[in-house]
Formats: C-alpha cells, sequence, structure tokens
C-alpha cells in the first residue's frame, strides 16, 4: 500500500459530508447528522474550527480524518482531537486508518502537541482492538459528559 494525503479545500465539502454520513451509517447515527454542505464550509474552511485530511489510494479519497486542537492545562499546550477516522470498506485492512493516525501525530508533534485524542463507541471491537494495537490508552478513569440541543440553548441564555 502507498498512500499519500491531502488536506481538503472548499471544494472538498460534498466529500466531507458524504464520508460524515458514511461513518454516522456504520454507527448506526445517520439519523442523528444534521450538517450540510454549507454549515460545514462555514465552521472548516469560514471559521477554520476543524481540518480535515484525506488518504488516497493512486489519487482517490479512500478515507478522511477530521481533526481539531483542543488544549491540556496540565501540560501547558495544546493537542489534536480526532473527531471523526473513516475509510471506506473495500478498503480497510490495508493499512489506510494506520496511515491516517500516522499522519495524524506527525502533525501532532510538527505542531508541538502534547497529545492526540479521540472517542471510540464502546461496542466497536474491531476498532477498539486497532487502536490498542497501535499503542493507544483507553481513559478508563473518565466519563464524558454533553450538553446539547434545547439544554445548551437553555443553559446559554441564563
Amino acid at each position: 500500500m502507498s498512500s499519500s494525503f491531502r488536506y481538503a479545500k472548499k471544494e472538498d465539502v460534498s466529500l466531507i459530508l458524504h464520508f460524515i454520513k458514511e461513518l454516522a451509517k456504520y454507527e448506526g447515527m445517520l439519523e442523528e447528522v444534521i450538517a450540510d454542505e454549507k454549515t460545514l464550509l462555514e465552521w472548516i474552511f469560514v471559521k477554520e474550527k476543524a481540518e480535515v485530511i484525506f488518504v488516497l489510494d493512486n489519487g482517490k479519497e479512500v478515507g478522511f480524518a477530521l481533526f481539531f486542537h483542543n488544549f491540556s492545562t496540565f501540560l501547558g499546550r495544546a493537542g489534536i482531537y480526532l473527531e471523526d477516522l473513516y475509510v471506506m470498506p473495500e478498503y480497510r485492512g490495508k493499512g489506510y486508518g494506520k496511515a491516517l493516525l500516522k499522519e495524524l501525530a506527525k502533525i501532532a508533534v510538527h505542531r508541538g502537541c502534547g497529545r492526540m485524542e479521540w472517542w471510540c463507541l464502546d461496542w466497536n471491537k474491531p476498532s477498539i482492538d486497532f487502536y490498542l494495537s497501535l499503542g493507544a490508552e483507553p481513559m478508563d478513569d473518565w466519563t464524558v459528559y454533553r450538553i446539547s440541543g434545547d439544554t445548551l440553548k437553555q443553559m446559554g441564555k441564563e
């Protein structure tokens, strides 16, 4: 496998949305995707709140990673938070997922980041096994909390 990478451009917004929906379908969460091309264009390319890289097979985009910077007060530096990683089913098992993670690690090191983090659904054993094989450590002592939707709007008014 010889993979190459490229950063997404504004013209790629429909491809980004396609990969997001394919990932959501895999996770059984397609009905939760409300993102559209206009919203992604605004938040990724205008407001620059996230970045996307594609992994290419002979010039064809076969997977993507969407990420952004977070910050660790303990480390006193930024990190990379991987929001989404997806490789098309017919290209899985060929090293593209690992290549994407290695490319993100290179970006993190180049930018002086202290760590790279992501979430994984508890039922997704193939991905969990893959991440563990790379040396990733589960954060068992932490629980993720979320406020969104109407609760967020109500809290934001007070």
